[in-house]
Formats: C-alpha cells, structure tokens, sequence
C-alpha cells in the first residue's frame, strides 16, 4: 500500500490538529512572540516494564541520550548547548516525556535533535554499566527520602502487579529494582525501545509560526520515527487495604491515603476537581484548617488527583510526629468522610477561584502551554480551549458539585499506608515481613 501523503488542515482560530501517517498527534498554537516550546509525549513509563527487568524505561530514557546520529554524549549536549535550548522530560508511570523551550530560529534544529535521539541512538555498550549503577544509587537513595519511599509503598499496596500481564506495572519505582536492574541487558533494552514511536504519542508544541510551516517542520523532523506500541497498563486497585512500614530510626511518622476518584471523560470531572480544590487547595482548605489550624497536628498535609491507566485516584499525604500522627490518621479520614456532606458556598466560590486562576496562570508560560496541549490530547482526547474550561467553570454550581460528592465517599474504600517508627493505625493488612528491610536498600 502507498504511504499517505501528509497535509495540514486548514487553519482555524484555536489550536491546530494534526496527525502524521504513523500515529503520532500533533497540537499546535501559534503565540507571537520570539519564543518556542515543545513537549513531546511518548506512552511508554515505567509501568511498562518487562516484569523482571524494573527500571528498563528509566535507563533506556539516560541511555538514549548518551550520543545519537554520530554525535557522542558530549557533542550531542553541545548541540542543544549551542542552540540555546533548555531541555527537560523524564520517565513517569506511563510515559516519558521529552520538553525542549527556545529562541523560534532554532525550532526546526531543536525537533531534528531530539528526534534523532529516538530516531538515531548511539547506544553505546560500555555506558549501561554506568547508568545501572547510578539507577541503584537512587533506588539506595529513597531511604533518605521518607515521602518517596512512602509513595513507593502505597503503590505496592493500592495498585499491585497485575497477574500475568507483559507489564510490571506501578509497583515500584521509577528507578526500578535492585534484581531488575542487574538483568537489563543491551539487547532487552534495544528491544524495548521498538516500543517507543509514532503510536500514542503526542506532541504539544508553541510557537510564532504560520500553521503550515509548523507541520513541515514536525513531519521533518518526527515523520521518520518508528511505528511503536500504544499500549494501556491496567490499574487495578487494591480497596481497604492497611499496611505499616517501620522505620525505628524516624523521626516522623508519613501517611498515605489512596482512594477512588473520577476519570478525566467522565462528566463529574471538573465536579471533582473543585472538591479536591476544597479539600486541598491552600491556608482555607479543609485540611489544612482540620490537621494544622485547628489542631497543629502535622507540619504538612496534601490532597491531589492522580491519573492511572485512564482513571482517576484520590492521594493525600500527611506528616506528623509519631506520638500525634494516630490523630492525624483519624482526622484526615474524617474529613475524607465529611466530603459527601458536600461543600458550604464560600469554600465553594474560593475553590472555584482558584481554579479558574491556575487555569489562566498555567497557560501564561510557552512550556506550561505546550504540557497543556500534549496533556489535552493524552488525556481527554482533545485540547480543552481556555476560554472553555473557564466558561465551564462559570457555569458550574454548587448544586451540580454537591450533587456529585452526596454519591462520593473515598474514606468507604481508602487503602492506608503509613511509614515511621511505630504503627499509629493498628493496619489490618501487615506489611511483608522482608519489606522494611528491602525499603533500606532500594
């Protein structure tokens, strides 16, 4: 069959759509100004890792960069030097991310850069050994960061390895494991990389460019990348579940609630945002006024929405001292439980405030603007103009949020994880015995 022959649509007063012929989804906004920003969205994370080689997507991401289309890591980092690009990205649970911001000259050399870095690696042997170890330092590391390790063992206990899947799943962390790492393998990870491509990639990109020129610097530079894998990780999650790991030597006691949320297509999204707004979002929210306000119980206290295999999850996280952190516990679940009760109009009014102000805040940036596009596609299958979502949130009512949270109750199904020198919960799921131990050495 003959390969399609690529055109842009049309121009249209919002953002511009495209797709090339393999897959990849490409949204564009013209911005005037002397600047760039792109974020590049690959859907292959840390999830996605062959079950016994945890951390393939976290070394494959460094490898990647150590040299592409003859140049070696040096002059591949001069490149971007001279250009004057500000590079970021890196792996998340399910995908890995690769961001670049820059003077609009150097656009079309910025693409054909980090294109080749998928399109064209290196790879060089001698360097896996390296980034291995250094991998292991940083699985060594979390043992110095309770928080990071707590949100490690909240995702054992709340989303276990799915049962004979092809993925590891979320399970662990980002860095991987010390038995995964030692038998990732050149080879394995080449192969991996035919994962990577065209397929379920997004591209968010910003810039002063007319539309036309903006595809054919795209369809340049990414055209050629490989077709890839799109392919979802379940996350199954784990209701009710209780689990304490001890650390005689903190000085703190961290906990973790995780609980189920609302899917970004479903129509109760921005319902619950607005509730999660109120619940977390600043010195008035209701946890914060509950656990340090009122009660001066812990020195810090979040709530936050997280997206796994296209559902929506409830996470908060609290740290306290261990003598107060049984009240902790009880009072952040009470607060969790007083959700379908639903929202007074002040708390209400505010929540909707501030989260019509990040909306506009958050679209000031060009690389905010172009995680915003790439997030868009990824997440709810379009780009979600901002005059839109304000309207929507102009037209939401209390009404319509209270009406939601009376049928939403996330303390009923919380999965508690907490992580200090003694239980403050009396957990009825125990920990396994050897995890403590392993926690100290990954």
């Amino acid at each position: 069959m003959p390969a399609r022959s690529p055109s842009p649509p049309a121009p249209a007063p919002s953002a511009q759509l495209w797709t090339l012929p393999g897959g990849l989804r490409v949204a564009f906004e013209r911005r005037s100004g002397p600047g760039f920003a792109f974020d590049l969205r690959v859907p292959v994370g840390n999830a996605h890792d062959p079950p016994g080689q945890e951390g393939a997507a976290g070394v494959l991401e460094e490898w990647l960069f150590k040299g592409a289309a003859g140049l070696d890591a040096r002059a591949l980092q001069d490149a971007f030097d001279d250009l004057g690009v500000r590079r970021g990205g890196g792996v998340g649970p399910e995908a890995t991310r690769f961001t670049a911001s820059g003077l609009s000259a150097d656009l079309g050399a910025a693409l054909r850069l980090t294109a080749s870095v998928l399109v064209q690696p290196e790879l060089p042997d001698a360097e896996l050994p390296v980034l291995t170890d250094l991998a292991r330092q940083d699985l060594e590391g979390l043992a110095d960061s309770p928080s990071d390790l707590l949100a490690v063992h909240a995702r054992q206990l709340a989303f276990p390895p799915p049962a004979g899947s092809p993925f590891a799943g979320f399970a662990h962390p980002a860095s991987g494991t010390p038995g995964g790492l030692q038998a990732l393998t050149p080879a394995g990870l080449r192969a991996h990389l035919g994962r990577y491509g065209q397929a379920g990639s997004v591209l968010g990109l910003v810039a002063d460019l007319e539309p036309a020129d903006a595809f054919d610097l795209v369809h340049h530079a990414l055209g050629e990348l490989r077709p890839g894998q799109d392919a979802q990780v379940p996350a199954v999650f784990r209701a009710g579940g209780r689990a304490h790991h001890t650390d005689a030597d903190a000085e703190q006691t961290h906990l973790s609630i995780t609980a189920p949320g609302v899917a970004p297509v479903n129509s109760d999204w921005l319902a619950w945002q607005v509730a999660l707004t109120a619940l977390s979002g600043g010195s008035a929210s209701r946890l914060f006024t509950a656990v340090r306000e009122e009660r001066g119980l812990a020195y810090a206290v979040s709530a936050s929405s997280v997206l796994l295999g296209g559902q929506g999850f409830l996470s908060v996280y609290a740290g306290s001292t261990p003598d107060r952190a049984p009240e902790t516990l009880e009072v952040v679940l009470n607060e969790l439980s007083r959700l379908p009760q639903g929202l007074e109009p002040e708390e209400f009014r505010r929540a909707c405030t501030g989260l019509t102000t990040s909306v506009v805040f958050g679209a000031e940036s060009l690389r905010g603007r172009a995680g915003s596009l790439t997030r868009d596609i990824a997440v709810f299958g379009r780009v979600r103009p901002i005059p839109e979502l304000r309207a929507r949130l102009a037209a939401l009512t209390l009404e319509d949020v209270n009406a939601f949270l009376a049928g939403y109750d996330p303390a009923a199904h919380a999965t508690v994880t907490t992580l200090g020198p003694v239980d403050p919960g009396g957990s009825s799921l125990a920990a396994e015995p050897s995890m403590g131990a392993e926690a100290r050495h990954v």
